[in-house]
């Protein structure tokens, strides 16, 4: 049965998955923990940063090794736990979903592998801001084309969501006009364009200041929300 909005009209980001995307970038009223994890994941992406290619003596290297092997046994047994629970308890039972988007691997403040992205709604376009740094080289100097599609798959995830008709990626098309620099502010654009049936459809943009580096359309399939519960369920299963 088609679930798509009556009409093409944006529905009230309030009201969709797009505003706790924007909080999860915020660090107002967040829970102590939420703050420290953010933290954690900074100071991990600033020796990501530095690893990357480093000229560091072979002494140092040998011993920073050692070090993170350490730190890394201080978190055994602490998990795995679900990223999704924030979301699947603001879905059900009233939880914090921007929680789980903390947890995104491209806007997600508090995972290390994000750049992050940070979005925030603008007449009725989705705007993100991301620095990406050397750990996404592709060309020399640029970001590599698959961190680009990435990223445009979060940002148009966003845009989505405003159709009131949220789903999953089902195409994803990019059409690259420039190098995309590294070590620069790039600015993602992202705007829902209409449905059709259950496919919701988008189109975005990102510019390296004046320069568009790259274009999107991306064609989106809304599911109901169990099917969601189905894969979390599927997901926990399978970790045990």
């Amino acid at each position: 049965m088609d679930n798509a909005p009556a009409d093409d009209a944006p529905a009230d980001p309030t009201k969709t998955i797009m505003a706790p995307r924007v909080l999860a970038a915020r660090d107002g009223d967040v829970a102590p923990r939420r703050r420290e994890l953010r933290r954690l994941a900074d100071a991990a992406r600033l020796l990501i940063e530095r690893l990357v290619g480093t000229g560091a003596p072979d002494a140092v290297i040998t011993e920073t090794a050692a070090e993170l092997e350490r730190v890394a046994e201080r978190f055994a047994g602490s998990g795995p736990k679900s990223v999704y629970d924030g979301f699947a308890e603001a879905a059900m039972a009233g939880g914090d979903p921007s929680a789980f988007f903390d947890h995104s691997p491209l806007i997600g403040r508090a995972n290390p592998l994000a750049p992050p992205i940070t979005v925030e709604l603008v007449d009725g376009t989705i705007r993100g801001t991301a620095t990406f740094g050397s750990a996404y080289e592709g060309p020399p100097g640029c970001v590599h084309g698959g961190y680009v599609a990435a990223a445009f798959d979060e940002v148009l995830g966003s845009a989505q969501t405003l159709s009131g008709s949220p789903g999953m990626t089902g195409t994803l098309t990019i059409r690259y006009r420039a190098p995309t620099p590294l070590h620069t502010e790039l600015r993602f654009e992202g705007e829902f364009d209409r449905t059709e049936g259950r496919k919701v459809f988008t189109v975005g943009r990102v510019y390296a200041g004046d320069l568009l580096t790259a274009e999107a359309e991306g064609i989106f399939v809304s599911i109901p929300p169990e099917r969601f519960r189905e894969l979390k369920e599927a997901r926990d299963r399978r970790l045990g």
